[in-house]
């Protein structure tokens, strides 16, 4: 037996050992190839700095191997997974310090891989039992795919993007084109977890093994009983289920379901990348701008939104302590508060008309040929030329 600290140190010990064979030895193309897949839904919009892309895919592939090379070494799952979400804060804070959309889309990746091996590792118990195995083995793979597409459509900004645009102007501009290009972003930055879930439990082939086991047809199994119904065959997935005079059988049927499960893991990832080039190339062709320019587009919306959110963090702050002032005759606001109430003095409360005018979807338009590349920076061209009537009909329009 362990102590408690000789099994802290003992498990800080595995824990480097793990790392540094994570980061040295070759790929495991299991999760590089997912990885690399999920990494590349969005990588349109993405603008990652070469530096902060290369320390993700690197952190990604040691944390894969993490769990599973302390599970191993030291025999405690607890111990593993309590070093494999050490290693993922690190991902939190790379992906806090870097908001790009491959980056975000690399720690969604991971966090369903871990999850996926974690609920192998821990939850899935297939129940042998005919008439139950191909539920609960499609529930597994399904049910928590459904879970993360529907989690993934709430999370994504242009989600309520859309339902403002069709709350506040009843998606009236919204032609089915720019629909289409809406639906398309959404849909593809939800898919990264519940494909990633997909694919992993394929490759992996537990669920698939429990959930078609029942349907192995005996005759196709040489030498195998021909007397033997579903109820045996169901029994596959539990090694000390099967009757001890059909327990040779158990390897080969084992690779079988294994092997086509894998089969259609690996046609998903090919499959995948087809779509991912294929929505590439169309995005890159009916673009109007070019590449560079699209880019430029790119950085100045990451930009422009961390700016927006730490502006208004600020400007809510300083409302807020005006207002407590107003009550109170005093603020008991921190150093940082005092110097941002004596830098700002004021923060005027803004309308809501102005707020529904940067709110919903945009689309790329000029403005005598010079760009506007969000609402917010139609807004700001606009009412620098305090026409009311212009600004009411241009920031109605979608494009």
């Amino acid at each position: 037996m362990l102590s408690r600290s000789d099994g802290r140190q003992r498990g800080g010990d595995v824990k480097e050992r793990a790392m540094h064979q994570a980061l040295l030895s070759p790929d495991d193309p299991l999760v590089v190839v997912v990885v690399v897949v999920v990494l590349q839904c969005g990588q349109a919009d993405s603008q990652a700095p070469p530096q902060d892309t290369a320390r993700a895919l690197t952190l990604l592939k040691a944390n894969s191997q993490l769990f599973s090379v302390i599970l191993s070494e030291t025999g405690h799952p607890d111990m593993a997974a309590a070093a494999l979400i050490t290693e993922n804060f690190k991902f939190v804070s790379l992906f806090f310090k870097s908001k790009d959309v491959m980056i975000f889309n690399g720690l969604i990746a991971l966090g369903t891989v871990a999850s996926q091996t974690a609920y192998n590792v821990f939850a899935f118990e297939c129940p042998c039992s005919s008439g139950r195995n191909h539920r609960y083995g499609l529930a597994a793979i399904g049910v928590p795919a459904l879970v993360f597409f529907l989690v993934g459509i709430m999370m994504t900004r242009s989600t309520w993007d859309l339902v403002s645009e069709c709350r506040l102007r009843k998606c009236r501009k919204l032609s089915g084109a720019a629909a289409f290009a809406v639906l398309g972003t959404i849909i593809g930055r939800s898919v990264v977890a519940p494909l990633t879930w997909s694919v992993i439990s394929l490759l992996q082939g537990q669920a698939y093994t429990c959930a078609l086991s029942e349907f192995v047809d005996p005759s196709t199994v040489e030498g195998f009983p021909s007397d033997q119904g579903p109820e045996v065959m169901a029994k596959f997935p539990c090694r000390e289920s099967v009757p001890k005079e059909l327990q040779g059988f158990w390897d080969e049927i084992n690779r079988r379901l294994k092997y086509e499960s894998q089969l259609i893991g690996w046609l998903l990832v090919a499959g995948i990348c087809l779509m991912v080039f294929l929505m590439l190339c169309m995005k890159r062709c009916s673009s109007p701008l070019g590449y560079l320019q699209e880019d430029y587009w790119s950085q100045y919306r990451s930009n422009e939104n961390a700016l927006f959110q730490n502006t208004a963090a600020v400007h809510a702050r300083l409302l807020a302590a005006e207002n407590v002032k107003s009550f109170f005759g005093f603020v008991a606001g921190t150093e940082e508060d005092k110097a941002q109430l004596a830098e700002h003095q004021k923060a005027s409360p803004i309308c809501s008309t102005n707020w529904n005018r940067v709110t919903g979807v945009y689309l790329y338009r000029e403005k005598h040929g010079l760009p506007l590349y969000s609402r917010l920076n139609k807004w700001s061209t606009y009412s620098l030329e305090n026409n009311e009537e212009a600004m009411e009909k241009e920031m109605d329009m979608l494009s």
